[in-house]
């Protein structure tokens, strides 16, 4: 029983403790994205932007958002002051969230520290366009 007990904690532990799986490199990620037969999320920040920590610290903490981003997406995080946005998803303000297949925006960008529910069903209907597409070829 106790090993039971453990196990569950353990696994309790690990998800809460587990966040997005952040590609280092837009190029990485892009090429990532195609093989593996992904969506590419590219999310566009800047430092001390307080909607992109509010974003970052919840939207993007939460269990589930966590899971269907690391499971049906590839993510990249650009940062304006960095230099580590690609020029073409630059925006006016920030945070933007993008979404790409391949190497196209396929809408517009999601604008401002989205809510968790809100976020889950962006990405809900970013998956079903990109099945669409896919099957069209």
């Amino acid at each position: 029983m106790m090993k039971i007990i453990f196990i569950m904690m353990f696994a309790a532990l690990s998800l809460f403790g587990a966040g997005v799986k952040w590609e280092k490199d837009i190029a990485v990620a892009v090429e990532k994205a195609s093989k593996e037969q992904k969506p590419l999320m590219v999310l566009v920040t800047k430092n001390g932007c307080k909607w992109c920590d509010i974003l970052k610290q919840g939207t993007l903490k939460n269990p589930k958002v966590v899971a269907i981003l690391n499971r049906d997406f590839v993510a990249y995080e650009g940062v304006v002051d960095e230099g580590t946005v690609p020029p073409s998803l630059m925006t006016q303000g920030t945070p933007a969230t993008w979404f790409i297949k391949d190497k196209s925006p396929m809408f517009e960008p999601i604008m401002g520290a989205v809510e968790g529910e809100d976020f889950l069903k962006a990405l809900d209907i970013v998956k079903q366009e990109y099945k669409k597409s896919a099957t069209k070829k």
